[in-house]
């Protein structure tokens, strides 16, 4: 089928067209001297960025089939010959229609392994300040935008920042970024991607005016940097004249804050936590403090609202409340009891022998106030908490101002600081009418005092591990409870037994209770022994008291003691019925209560064959053995 003649003509006008554009080109490429276009080309770049292009290389212009000029070994300066950046190869791209009547504009500049380099002043300026300054100014100034440019492009670029003494500082290596260049609007935004210390960011950045921007007033700003270490968005406000200013809404979240601190060449802390981290807030920055209001934190499924505060000694600041916290995996370092016998991380009385390691809390000083309505540690679950948490120069600080915690309240500090290669241990804390059951199961494997009371003790010490705190630890402990009983033990059972067959078997008088009215114990610490001042309790029907020395890295006891079997309430006042001598010894959690022998031995009439030597001495002593251990021998069989 033949073609409409319409379309024939306009097919054989498009070709003239393109044959005519193309021979126009040839044409103009022979009557356009090269150094004419360069130098067209330089004039173009300088009128637009205010930098002056000095080749030191050769150059290359080829204006078929397209226009382009390539220039190699540059750099770009500004009027005082200052060098903004290097770059092994500028391509400018040249406008197909203008370069038809015979006019040099550039359509597009491509920056080939460019090397920019940025110098801090100890003021707030850098090298750049004065290119920047001439960016501003050359932007600002009345010119025909129509001849502009509109896109740089940077190729396998290179930023490294430099400190006065030309240290450097930080690297940003195989850059590809896109620039679109104010052309008609006021407008610049930047996207790519580069390598950041071993790791591919993507990144992007937006200013709603490029010259208020770079004058220092403000300017609408949206920032977007995404990678493995970290994501963080901005959207909000800049300026920088006087100070730098910057207000919006910021974001940023990582999936391991362990791994963003490494990577950020910090030496995070030892131990667990520290993994999915994620903040949102209304950012205010003024010059090097960063201001977060209605911030909203997570830290490992933690999630916290309140302010922060960062300045520029690496110290934050901030207030925050959650509804529940969950601290373990922060203290996994210093976990008092050991969690097995294997590994060589527990002593065989149970404290952990696992190196306290304080490394990586030097880099950052830390003031927060933290409130939660239950805060869970370990085993131990706290109600509505308030504290004060301080960490400066690695030495950390903790003010309780109350925490709902065994079913009572606590308050108190602790310290926790680094002296030489030993970790230094204070605390004062007040326990007030806890569940001392649950209390000193948590916290010490103590399971024999049931009932509430009041806990108060003020130590210190220094040492490697936990058991070596406990072998330097001196102080006091205060413990006074009401309506309570001792568990595991019946001395009433036993005096009352004791009463009445004093050289019987003692029997299985470690079950059961022996309730009390009060109890009271004083202890004063002298490098981990325990010395007892006193021990009283005063129940019904058994009183008792005791004396000795309990060590603490052993965890064991050595007491001596009376217990008295009382009339009853209604006698309470006389003396007491009986009273028995007794010893306590062995480990903290399961001890051995033994009565004096000798006590039992003068109560009885078999002490007077003991006594009496012209008596049958090995006979009584034979029986009298035998009846206080409640064995026997055999009759003698008949002759």
């Amino acid at each position: 089928m033949t073609p409409p003649v319409g379309i024939k003509g306009i097919g054989y006008c498009a070709l003239f067209l393109a044959l005519a554009a193309a021979a126009t080109l040839c044409i103009v490429a022979y009557l356009m001297p090269a150094k004419a276009v360069r130098e067209a080309v330089q004039d173009e770049i300088r009128a637009v960025t205010g930098l002056d292009p000095i080749l030191h290389g050769n150059a290359s212009v080829s204006l078929f089939p397209t226009g382009r000029v390539n220039l190699e070994d540059v750099s770009l300066s500004d009027s005082t010959g200052v060098t903004a950046l290097t770059a092994k190869r500028v391509l400018a791209r040249l406008r197909f229609f203008p370069l038809l009547l015979g006019r040099v504009q550039i359509s597009e500049v491509t920056l080939l392994q460019p090397v920019i380099t940025v110098t801090l002043n100890s003021g707030s300026r850098s090298n750049w300040s004065g290119h920047i300054d001439a960016l501003a100014h050359n932007l600002a100034s009345p010119r025909d935008r129509g001849s502009s440019f509109s896109e740089i492009r940077v190729e396998h670029g290179t930023v490294m920042l430099r400190d006065e003494s030309g240290r450097v500082l930080d690297t940003l290596s195989n850059v590809e970024v896109a620039l679109a260049w104010p052309l008609i609007s006021r407008s610049f935004a930047a996207t790519g991607h580069f390598v950041w210390r071993g790791e591919v960011m993507d990144g992007s950045i937006s200013l709603t005016d490029f010259v208020a921007a770079l004058q220092g007033d403000r300017s609408g700003l949206k920032l977007r940097l995404a990678g493995s270490p970290f994501k963080l968005a901005f959207d909000g406000y800049v300026s920088y004249r006087p100070t730098l200013r910057m207000e919006g809404t910021a974001a940023a979240d990582a999936a391991s804050l362990r791994d963003t601190l490494r990577w950020a060449g910090q030496h995070p802390p030892v131990g667990g936590g520290f993994g999915r981290f994620a903040v949102k807030a209304h950012a205010n920055v003024v010059a090097g403090t960063v201001g977060l209001s209605n911030a909203n934190v997570e830290l490992d499924g933690n999630i916290g609202e309140g302010v922060l505060a960062f300045d520029g000694h690496h110290t934050i600041q901030g207030t925050l409340a959650a509804e529940g916290l969950d601290v373990t995996p922060y203290l996994s370092t210093l976990r008092l009891l050991g969690g097995g016998s294997g590994g060589g991380t527990q002593d065989a009385h149970g404290w952990s022998k696992q190196p306290i390691i304080l490394d990586g809390l030097e880099a950052i000083d830390i003031d927060l106030r933290l409130s939660a309505a239950r805060v869970t540690l370990g085993n131990a679950r706290f109600g509505r908490t308030a504290v004060a948490a301080n960490l400066r120069g690695g030495n950390f600080n903790m003010a309780i101002g109350e925490s709902q915690a065994f079913g009572g309240v606590v308050r108190g500090t602790v310290a926790l600081g680094k002296n030489s290669e030993a970790a230094e241990f204070k605390a004062q804390l007040q326990f007030a009418n806890v569940e001392l059951e649950q209390c000193l199961a948590d916290m010490f494997g103590i399971r024999r005092l049931e009932g509430r009371g009041n806990l108060a003790f003020a130590v210190q010490s220094t040492g490697a591990t936990v058991y070596d705190l406990t072998k330097t630890m001196n102080g006091t402990a205060n413990l006074l409870s009401r309506k309570g009983a001792i568990a595991g033990l019946n001395v009433e059972q036993l005096l009352r037994r004791i009463e009445r067959r004093p050289l019987s078997g003692a029997g299985e008088f470690r079950l059961g209770k022996t309730p009390y009215e009060t109890l009271s114990v004083n202890l004063k610490i002298v490098d981990g022994l325990a010395n007892v001042e006193e021990v009283r309790m005063d129940g019904v029907s058994v009183g008792l008291g005791m004396t000795g020395t309990a060590s603490i890295p052993a965890r064991e006891l050595d007491l001596k003691g009376t217990a008295s079997l009382l009339a009853g309430a209604a006698e309470s006042a006389g003396p007491p019925l009986f009273e028995l001598p007794f010893i306590v010894q062995g480990p903290w959690d399961d001890p051995i209560m033994l009565p004096d022998p000798e006590s039992r031995l003068q109560r009885s009439g078999a002490a007077a064959p003991l006594l009496d030597p012209t008596r049958g001495a090995r006979d009584a002593i034979r029986s009298t053995i035998e009846r206080l251990t409640g064995t026997g021998t055999q009759a003698p069989t008949a002759r």
